[in-house]
């Protein structure tokens, strides 16, 4: 699994949201602080946008300390970009735990700092408020829309 794992970050690295989703079972439920809880479709339907939005930007993924079993798994992952809302310059660490049905991710949890992304991301707002319940139900409420309209304009809908 230690493999797929390892696929699933090149891809990312690569941009190639096609073959990220290909790692997931179809039953896949997926959870970080921006987001929330998604499932199914919608968490490739999350990767093809990010994705989307990144090309042509200097973004840049880089992962290490993968770990796994027949069942379980583990990453190290670190991206780097600018937050196109407010242009400033973003390192978000994270660690993404997995669990594998039938070969194929059918959890991933990615796990991160909000109140230090929120800092980065936002500047003084972010100190301000970041480290709020309120922030983090906005910003799961803001990144979900995205994501509804992103899949309404490409046609991928939930399934």
């Amino acid at each position: 699994m230690k493999e797929l794992i390892t696929k699933f970050y090149e891809s990312f690295a690569n941009l190639d949201a096609e073959t990220m989703a290909e790692c997931y079972h179809t039953d896949v439920v997926f959870e970080d602080p921006a987001f929330g809880k998604l499932e199914k479709e919608k968490v490739g339907n999350m990767w093809r946008m990010l994705c989307d939005s990144q090309r042509g930007k200097g973004m840049h993924i880089s992962f290490g300390g993968v770990e796994a079993t027949e069942n379980t798994g583990k990453a190290n992952w670190q991206a780097v970009y600018t937050f196109s809302k407010t242009g400033r310059y973003v390192n978000n660490k994270i660690t993404a735990y997995f669990e594998f049905k039938d070969g194929l991710i059918i959890k991933h949890t990615d796990v991160f700092n909000l109140y230090r992304w929120s800092q980065q991301a936002l500047g003084i707002p972010g100190y301000i408020i970041g480290w709020t319940p309120s922030f983090k139900t906005k910003l799961n409420a803001q990144t979900n829309s995205m994501l509804e309209k992103w899949e309404s304009k490409n046609n991928k809908k939930d399934s």
